[in-house]
C-alpha cells in the first residue's frame, strides 16, 4: 500500500500529514506505521524549538491541533471521535469537541462557478438574489442566504471547489494508516481503528452528498406530520443536487442565545422539554434520529416552536437494537445484572472479555440504581458510567450506539443549559415504558416465537444438505484453512530487504577482492597508470556500495 501511495500524487499529501505529526510530537507514531521515508523529509526544515514547545502540550490538545492542521478530512474525523465515548475518557471527547467545521470561505466567484455546475445555468437565473457574504462556511460546503424570484427567503448550501478527490485522497491515507495502527501497535487495537475509520468514511462520503441530507430531512419531516412543535426546514428540489441543497430560511432564535430566548418571551424550560421529547421520539420510536443536536443547529421561532437544521449527520437503530437498548434500561432497573452484562457483551463482540469481572463489576454498577424509579434515572449520568466502564474493560460500542449515546449526552447538556432542572429520564419514562409495554404485548411475543420457529425449521431443513456439501469438499479437497498474519507480512518483507542488502554486501565484497587481485596482475590495458578492468571493478564496487548505505538511509536506519 505504501508503494502504491508514494507511485501516486498521494504522496505529497503524505509528507505534508508526517511534517504535521513530527511537528506535533508524533514522530515515533510515524515512524512506527513505516512513514519512514515521508518522516526523513519531514525532518528536514522542522525547527527543532517548536517541536519541543508543542510537545510539551498535553497529547490530547496535541492531537487535536493536529487533526486541525491537516485539514477538514481529518477535522470531520476528530467529531466522530468525539463520539465515540465508549473509547475516550470525558478530556479527550472534550477536546474533540473543541473542533470547529469553520474555515476560511471560499470566493463567491468560485462558489458561483459551482452553483453553475450544479444547476446547469448561471446562478442569476435561478435566483432573484444571492448575499456574497456566507452565514457559515464549514469544511464541506459553505451556506449562503438568498431569494428567489417569488420572493421566498431560502439558504443554499453549496459543497466547496475540489474538496471530493481531496478527502478521497485522505480517506486512503486513513485506511492505510488505520490497519498499519492495528498490525504494528496492539497497544492502540482496542480504539478499533480500522472499525472508526469505516465508519467515518460512511458517514463523510454520505456528507459529500447534499441531497441526502435532503432526503434525511424529508424522512424526519414525514414522521412529524401533525406535530405543531418541530420544523423541519423545506427542500426545493429544482435547485438540489449533490453539489448543492436549497431550504427554506430559519429565522429563529438560536437556543444558546438565552438572553435573546427571555427577551422573546420563550419558556426556556418548555423549549428544554419539547426538544427533549421530540428526539427522543426519533431515538426510540422511529429509529431515526438527528444525530448532532448542537446548538448551533437548534432555533426557536417566535412563537415557541423549535427548528432542527443540518440533516449531515444521521444516527439509524434497527428495531432489534432499540429492543436492546429498552433491555438494558430495563436491567438497570429491575436490577438484573445478567441480563446487563449478555446485552453488553452481545454490543462489544469481543471473544477475550473476562466475564466474570465484567459481571462483578455490572453487579456492582446495578446495585447503585437498584430502587430508583425509572423517571428519577439519571440518564446522562448512568450512561457515562456504562462508558467507564466498558472502557475499564476495553470494550468498544458498535457506531450507532456510541452515536446515540453521544447524542443523548449532548441533548442533556442543551436541556440542562435551559432549565437547570431538566431531567433527561423524567422525559424519555413514558417513550421507555411504551416500547417496553410493546416488546412484551402478547402480539410481540407471539411474532418473535412464530420467527424463531420458522428460522429453526428453515435450517434443520438444510443442515443435511450443507454437511453434504461440507464432507463432499472435503473428500475432494476443496477445503482449504487459510491463516493470514499482518506481523508475518510484516517480518517476510523485512528478512527480504535484509537479504537483499546482504546479497549486494557479498557482490561489493566479491568485486573489491577480484579488483584487488587484477589490479595485481601486469598486462592489459591501463587507465591513469592502472589496470583498467581492476580500476572499473573498483569504480563499480563504490557505486554499489553508495547505493546501499542511500537505501538504508531512506528506510530509516534499516526495516
Amino acid at each position: 500500500m505504501w508503494d502504491t501511495l508514494i507511485a501516486t500524487h498521494d504522496a505529497g499529501r503524505v509528507q505534508a500529514i508526517a511534517a504535521i505529526l513530527v511537528r506535533h510530537g508524533f514522530g515515533d507514531l510515524v515512524q512506527r506505521l513505516g512513514l519512514t521515508r515521508a518522516l526523513a523529509r519531514a525532518g528536514t526544515f522542522l525547527p527543532l524549538e517548536r517541536i519541543e514547545e508543542l510537545a510539551a502540550l498535553p497529547s490530547r490538545v496535541r492531537v487535536r491541533r493536529a487533526l486541525e492542521e491537516m485539514g477538514p478530512c481529518f477535522v470531520k474525523l476528530g467529531q466522530v471521535l468525539a463520539t465515540r465515548v465508549d473509547l475516550f475518557p470525558p478530556d479527550w471527547i472534550a477536546e474533540f469537541s473543541r473542533l470547529q467545521n469553520a474555515v476560511p470561505p471560499v470566493p463567491f466567484d468560485a462558489i458561483c462557478s459551482e452553483m453553475c455546475a450544479a444547476l446547469g445555468v448561471a446562478p442569476e437565473a435561478a435566483f432573484g438574489s444571492i448575499d456574497p457574504v456566507p452565514l457559515a462556511a464549514a469544511s464541506i460546503a459553505q451556506v449562503h442566504r438568498a431569494r428567489l424570484h417569488d420572493g421566498r427567503e431560502v439558504v443554499a448550501k453549496v459543497r466547496r471547489p475540489g474538496i471530493r478527490p481531496v478527502i478521497e485522497a485522505d480517506l486512503r491515507l486513513l485506511q492505510y494508516v488505520a490497519r498499519k495502527i492495528e498490525s504494528r501497535l496492539p497497544d492502540l487495537r482496542r480504539f478499533h481503528p480500522v472499525g472508526i475509520v469505516s465508519q467515518f468514511r460512511t458517514s463523510l462520503m454520505r456528507e459529500l452528498d447534499l441531497a441526502a441530507e435532503c432526503r434525511h430531512a424529508e424522512r424526519i419531516a414525514a414522521s412529524f406530520v401533525g406535530e405543531p412543535r418541530l420544523v423541519v426546514p423545506a427542500v426545493y428540489w429544482p435547485y438540489t443536487s449533490e453539489r448543492m441543497n436549497v431550504q427554506d430560511f430559519v429565522d429563529g432564535i438560536p437556543v444558546a442565545d438565552l438572553q435573546a430566548l427571555a427577551a422573546a418571551g420563550i419558556d426556556r424550560v418548555q423549549v428544554a422539554r419539547s426538544g427533549a421529547q421530540l428526539v427522543l421520539k426519533m431515538v426510540l420510536s422511529d429509529g431515526f434520529f438527528h444525530a448532532d443536536p448542537h446548538p448551533g443547529n437548534v432555533f426557536v421561532l417566535g412563537d415557541g416552536r423549535i427548528a432542527l437544521i443540518d440533516y449531515g449527520m444521521i444516527g439509524r437503530l434497527s428495531p432489534t437494537r432499540r429492543a436492546e437498548v429498552v433491555n438494558l434500561m430495563f436491567g438497570l432497573v429491575e436490577r438484573d445484572p445478567g441480563r446487563v452484562t449478555e446485552i453488553l457483551l452481545d454490543w462489544t463482540e469481543r471473544p477475550d472479555v473476562d466475564e466474570t469481572q465484567l459481571a462483578v463489576d455490572i453487579d456492582a454498577f446495578v446495585d447503585r440504581y437498584h430502587g430508583i424509579p425509572l423517571g428519577e434515572l439519571d440518564l446522562a449520568g448512568m450512561l457515562l458510567e456504562v462508558t467507564t466502564l466498558l472502557r475499564s474493560h476495553r470494550l468498544a460500542l458498535p457506531a450507532d450506539l456510541a452515536l446515540l449515546i453521544k447524542t443523548c449526552l449532548t441533548l442533556d447538556g442543551l436541556g440542562r443549559s435551559l432549565d437547570p432542572g431538566f431531567d433527561m429520564a423524567r422525559q424519555a419514562r413514558p417513550f421507555l415504558r411504551r416500547a417496553i409495554a410493546a416488546q412484551y404485548s402478547p402480539r410481540a411475543v407471539a411474532m418473535r416465537s412464530a420467527r424463531a420457529m420458522t428460522d429453526t425449521v428453515r435450517l434443520m431443513a438444510a443442515l443435511p444438505g450443507e454437511l453434504r456439501r461440507l464432507l463432499r469438499a472435503v473428500r475432494g479437497g476443496g477445503a482449504r484453512l487459510h491463516v493470514q498474519v499482518e506481523e508475518l507480512d510484516d517480518f517476510s518483507r523485512q528478512v527480504s530487504h535484509s537479504a537483499n542488502r546482504l546479497a549486494g554486501s557479498m557482490v561489493i565484497a566479491a568485486l573489491i577482492v577480484g579488483s584487488s587481485i587484477v589490479i595485481t596482475v601486469s598486462g592489459g590495458p591501463t587507465l591513469l597508470g592502472l589496470p583498467f578492468f581492476g580500476l572499473l571493478g573498483f569504480v563499480g564496487a563504490s557505486l554499489l556500495g553508495l547505493w546501499l548505505l542511500w537505501s538504508i538511509f531512506r528506510s530509516g536506519g534499516g526495516r
